[in-house]
């Protein structure tokens, strides 16, 4: 069996994504973030502009004892020398030096239009900049990429001239040739055409680095490739400044699986799906769940037609196995669902039952009658669960509630303002009264329930609110208008979410609650 051909993959997440508006990572975020891109399999790993900024110098600093990488490499990332200077007297290229990477990537000027208006000099000087800047980093025995800023608006509007600095890296000694659509509205077919072009002029090795703006990035990408680029630059997640940058995690997933190139292997293809969550938590960010291959909702499935028909083959809705990725498919609960849908999920639940049982059509129709009401399992599985062992009458309640007061106190000059809930339960034959302060009236009344129930169930201490939204339904009722409370919960382990409905937004807020705490002990055995 001949060997695949390797496209090397080159991420540069920790520089050219953290120019996105949200995006903002920490010395340590990008040491943790650096370890996982080397487990992923990735060849390169741009970690920054070292001098530019004094968080990127101090990465470089610690990457050299902290940082053990088995696979990648480090790039530094920065400019071609100012035109005032000799390469030997320029700032830039001698921090790039002192960053002690073994691989550096500089960029430089295409584009004629930019040559003459940011830079200010002639276009034959330019040449000299981008020649003598990347000699002098070879002379210094490093690895060195030539990103050519621009590339195809440059190539557009000067062919000629786009070519020259190609040319002139190549002379210099730059290892690959990076071709960038900077501005990110190049078309693929034109990608494709320049990039051949390119290729019957300039005979080195060519890669390609491309934005989103045109929402082009992963077709871009992949018709570079298509064309000879032996390596691909983007981002996890596809984060970047603007639109973002091409999504690294869709372009292997099709350079594996659809192209038949080797670029992370089927190892690192099972990490797809955790290293985009990791990114995310690290960026403090909900994910996209939408995402190709690795979002939530890549393999979900809500259609009753759907549902039974994937459990019949799965390649009948979905193009890939989840598994090869390391996602996971996923059934969907709603009032489209049909009595497969139901079985399907009652058996992740630990409930084997037939479609045509009739506990499964009984809980369709509660479900159906829930959702009327303004109930939403798909985003509160949780809740889904205890619903099913309440209508299965599996379950038994952990605690009755007899009745709950929530008030807000606010100052007359309003320094002050905390909320204090008063709760009465009966737990295990025990009456339980409780008051609870918090912040708000949701976090009063959550503080109040642990108090109750804590010395009869303490593991409810690992669990943490997470998360709290509300959504109202539907609009146009004003504040008499139903609304719906999703709450996300953890203990460490694992997240769960629930969901309340009711006018009254504590009442909604309370259901929510009570399934979260029932849902910990239930998966507790308790």
């Amino acid at each position: 069996m001949a060997k695949k051909k390797h496209i090397q993959i080159y991420d540069t997440l920790l520089r050219d994504g953290t120019q996105a508006e949200d995006i903002n990572f920490s010395v340590e975020n990008k040491l943790s973030i650096a370890e996982k891109l080397d487990q992923l399999g990735v060849d390169f790993i741009e970690g920054g502009w070292p001098g530019a900024s004094p968080r990127d110098t101090e990465f470089f600093n610690r990457a050299q004892t902290e940082l053990k990488l088995k696979h990648a490499k480090l790039v530094a990332f920065g400019s071609t020398r100012k035109a005032s200077n000799s390469a030997e007297e320029d700032r830039i290229l001698n921090d790039l030096l002192a960053s002690k990477a073994k691989v550096i990537c500089i960029f430089g000027k295409t584009w004629d239009f930019h040559v003459k208006t940011a830079l200010g000099i002639s276009l034959d000087e330019n040449l000299e900049l981008i020649r003598s800047s990347l000699a002098y980093l070879k002379k210094n025995k490093r690895q060195v990429f030539y990103d050519a800023e621009h590339f195809f608006d440059g190539y557009k509007a000067n062919p000629h001239y786009a070519i020259k600095t190609l040319l002139a890296a190549k002379k210099g000694g730059a290892d690959v040739l990076v071709l960038c659509d900077t501005n990110g509205g190049t078309l693929p077919d034109e990608v494709s055409s320049i990039i051949k072009k390119v290729k019957s002029k300039v005979r080195h090795p060519l890669g390609i680095h491309v934005h989103n703006d045109g929402g082009l990035a992963v077709a871009n990408s992949l018709a570079a490739v298509k064309a000879g680029a032996i390596q691909v630059q983007g981002t996890i997640n596809g984060v970047g400044e603007r639109c973002g940058n091409v999504n690294l995690l869709t372009v292997i997933a099709n350079l594996e699986l659809k192209m038949g190139y080797d670029a992370v292997g089927a190892k690192g293809l099972k990490n797809l799906t955790t290293i985009s969550r990791f990114v995310d938590e690290m960026a403090n960010r909900v994910g996209t769940p939408y995402q190709p291959f690795v979002g939530k909702s890549a393999f979900a499935h809500k259609g009753g037609m759907h549902v039974n028909a994937i459990l019949k083959d799965s390649r009948t809705y979905e193009h890939i196995n989840p598994e090869l990725v390391g996602n996971a498919q996923r059934i969907l609960v709603s009032d489209y669902s049909g009595a497969s849908t139901i079985s399907k999920k009652m058996a992740e639940v630990g409930v084997k039952l037939e479609a045509n049982d009739p506990k499964v059509k009984q809980l369709l129709g509660a479900l159906k009658n829930l959702e009327n009401k303004g109930y939403e399992y798909e985003g509160a599985e949780a809740s889904f669960e205890v619903l099913v062992k309440k209508t299965l009458g599996a379950y038994k309640p952990h605690f009755n509630l007899h009745s709950f007061t929530v008030t807000d106190n606010i100052s007359e000059d309003e320094a002050k303002v905390y909320s204090r809930a008063d709760i009465h339960l009966e737990v295990n034959g025990h009456s339980e009264k409780t008051t609870g302060e918090g912040v708000g009236p949701v976090h009063a009344l959550d503080q109040a329930l642990r108090k109750a129930l804590e010395r009869f169930y303490p593991v409810i201490n690992g669990m943490k609110l997470l998360d709290y939204r509300v959504r109202v339904l539907p609009a146009g009722e004003g504040t008499a208008s139903y609304v719906r409370v999703i709450i996300e919960c953890g203990d460490g382990n694992s997240k769960w979410n629930t969901v309340g409905v009711s006018e009254n937004i504590l009442q909604a807020s309370y259901q929510a609650l009570v399934d979260a705490i029932d849902y910990k002990l239930l998966k507790d055995h308790l």
